[in-house]
């Protein structure tokens, strides 16, 4: 091969090298907001139980019904930005008309994602989800810290014949003692949101899980999801 022949193949070879760097560099990065979507009219339908003790007051309760979390028209949260409204809706059986309950505020900002319940304001997911991700879920509110981080990132999972491909956990408590027991975790699926989340506050005696006195347990289960 000659010489002219060989730097001409040389040449080829770092100009590719280098069109595809540039082509890397110029791809937007991909924050996987769609974890969270908040598009008008997206919603979610849960089947929820929910389990109430307290042995001072003889209660042991357990409910069942369902929750409808639905993203609304723009709206103004407390901090003064232009959010989303989060409208829940609760019915006891699937036969039964929705009700609305709540109006809450939802947002993506500065690389998280924010909803304000019951006027605190929380830190439901940080932009883009990895395994070295950690942030103080009520760094704006005055409930106590709640330090998360992220687990399981991008697996597949299925829920009530739902599959979905990629979805990521957002661990916020796992913690045992002699006299508290608390887990909550919430799981995301891309273009979906939400679609498992649970939580357990419960007081217990020597450290047996299965002896509360006092305490809630909540799980959320997706049903349905679209847009309306």
């Amino acid at each position: 091969m000659d010489l002219q022949l060989k730097r001409f193949f040389v040449l080829t070879i770092v100009l590719s090298t280098v069109l595809i760097g540039c082509k890397k560099d110029n791809e937007p990065a991909n924050f996987h907001y769609e974890l969270y979507p908040i598009n008008q009219g997206h919603y979610i339908t849960y089947s929820v139980r929910e389990i109430n003790i307290d042995d001072a007051l003889g209660l042991n309760e357990t409910l069942n019904y369902y929750v409808k979390a639905k993203i609304g028209d723009t709206i103004t949260d407390n901090e003064g930005r232009i959010a989303r409204r989060y409208e829940r809706y609760f019915r006891d059986s699937l036969t039964q008309p929705w009700a609305l309950q709540d109006i809450w505020t939802t947002i993506i900002d500065g690389g998280r994602a924010e909803l304000v319940e019951e006027n605190q304001r929380t830190i439901k997911m940080v932009f883009s989800p990895d395994k070295y991700k950690e942030w103080n879920c009520n760094a704006y509110n005055s409930l106590d810290p709640l330090d998360c981080y992220y687990r399981e990132l991008y697996e597949p999972a299925s829920i009530n014949g739902f599959q979905f491909e990629s979805t990521v956990t957002v661990e916020q408590e796992d913690f045992l003692s002699l006299v508290d027991y608390r887990r909550k975790y919430e799981q995301y699926a891309e273009g979906v949101g939400m679609y498992y989340k649970h939580y357990k506050h419960f007081r217990i005696l020597n450290a047996d899980t299965l002896n509360v006195v006092k305490g809630k347990e909540l799980i959320m289960r997706l049903i349905d999801y679209g847009v309306e």
